[in-house]
């Protein structure tokens, strides 16, 4: 029962938004009483939190089907490109996820808008440590914490997610060839790899990417209303 309200929250952000995540349109989604929100969460803001872990687990799915090959950097970007595409399809449960509330209306309790508190989170989170940490080993770049790189990294991608899904990178035809991949480049030497090797291990992801199962190049998909500013990754 308590699965079948947090997938009626999650359907209903995908069709209605934040709007609609109140206790008796939840339950009725779910076709339950409205007392079953508040007797298995006790509330709209702890089944909010329980939305937002099944997010980071599909996340945690997600990044554990990245193949680990030789090319860290490549890795990275691949794992870059795989937050982008879920966040393409769940921008609602993104937008949760990560406690930007675009309308205020989640209201989650204090602590939940603190992802790194979610248990749920630290085990995808995991996933870029260790490509970090496999990164640092490589001897790629220069001497520096994985931790450190983890979070410079994943602020930059976070930070043009959320861009994306405003639909800020609208005069691009393709934001991830034109923004995301450079920038990416950029972090890479930035950290001490080379510029020919950081674009080749770049562009190897996109191809890379590309060629996963469920993946389309950007010039199959729709427009930017139904991509929310772009093609699909890579």
């Amino acid at each position: 029962m308590p699965e079948r309200l947090v997938q009626a929250t999650i359907k209903l952000l995908a069709e209605k938004g934040p709007s609609a995540i109140q206790a008796r349109t939840v339950a009725s989604e779910a076709g339950l009483s409205t007392m079953a929100v508040y007797s298995h969460f006790g509330g709209i803001a702890e089944l909010i939190r329980a939305v937002a872990d099944h997010g980071y687990e599909e996340l945690d799915r997600a990044f554990g089907q990245v193949p680990v090959t030789e090319d860290p950097v490549a890795d990275l970007f691949v794992m870059a490109l795989t937050t982008l595409r879920f966040a393409r399809a769940n921008p609602h449960l993104y937008d949760l996820m990560f406690g930007l509330s675009m309308r205020a209306t989640y209201r989650p309790v204090p602590e939940a808008r603190f992802s790194g508190r979610s248990l749920a989170f630290r085990a995808a989170y995991a996933h870029l440590l260790d490509a970090c940490g496999r990164l640092v080993r490589s001897g790629r770049v220069g001497a520096a914490q994985p931790g450190v790189i983890a979070a410079s990294l994943w602020s930059f991608v976070h930070g043009y997610v959320t861009l994306e899904l405003a639909g800020h990178f609208a005069e691009f035809d393709d934001p991830v060839q034109q923004v995301l991949l450079p920038m990416g480049v950029t972090f890479a030497v930035g950290l001490g790899d080379t510029r020919e090797s950081a674009q080749a291990s770049h562009e190897a992801a996109a191809r890379r990417y590309r060629g996963r199962p469920g993946t389309q190049p950007a010039s199959d998909t729709c427009g930017p209303d139904a991509t929310h500013g772009g093609g699909d990754p890579g």
